[in-house]
């Protein structure tokens, strides 16, 4: 099953802070907003897949403390993109000092910034085309690196800004290039 996108636009253009209510009085639900305005509910996330977004959300997480170059964020933060878009990657990273020049309310409510890296795992429910449409939204916000992981494919799809998307196949680990110094994604946890 993938996203149920429903159109209120007609009828009434949530505000942001009206998008943050409704999501604070919904917990149960995983709410998204496209840059049309649109919701859509996400489906929750299966076994497998949320076992694979866990490990690898740990590995960024220890090279993050390792580091402390940047703030790490899993896959129930919604950011508010420039393009008006409320999107909730898999796995974000900012860096420390993108993230400092936001105020305090900024960093509580939807971030309005886009992610220096987004991650998306695809799950059984996820469209390759929808996830596809998604992570080039991400770097046509200013994302600088993202991962699409097609674990049924064994496939990443490695996204750079102002880059041709680089298809690879049966790797065995990701590094994070210059925008991750350092960090390297051990595929194992994911091809199993």
């Amino acid at each position: 099953m993938t996203a149920i996108a429903i159109n209120l636009n007609p009828i009434i253009q949530l505000t942001d802070n009206q998008f943050y209510q409704l999501c604070r009085e919904n917990p149960e639900i995983k709410f998204e907003r496209n840059a049309r305005g649109e919701l859509l509910i996400m489906p929750p996330t299966g076994g497998e897949t949320g076992n694979r977004n866990i490990e690898i959300a740990a590995d960024f997480v220890i090279w993050n403390r390792q580091t402390q170059l940047g703030i790490c964020f899993d896959s129930s933060t919604c950011f508010k993109l420039p393009n008006g878009a409320n999107r909730s990657p898999d796995v974000a990273w900012i860096r420390k000092e993108r993230w400092d020049t936001l105020t305090p309310e900024e960093q509580e409510k939807f971030p309005p910034i886009a992610p220096d890296f987004v991650l998306e795992l695809m799950s059984p429910s996820d469209t390759l085309k929808e996830t596809q449409e998604k992570m080039q939204e991400y770097i046509d916000n200013g994302v600088k690196l993202g991962w699409l992981i097609n674990s049924k494919l064994r496939q990443v799809e490695i996204y750079r800004l102002g880059q041709p998307v680089e298809i690879l196949e049966h790797l065995k680990e990701l590094l994070g290039e210059d925008i991750l110094p350092g960090f390297t994604l051990n595929l194992a946890i994911i091809w199993r």
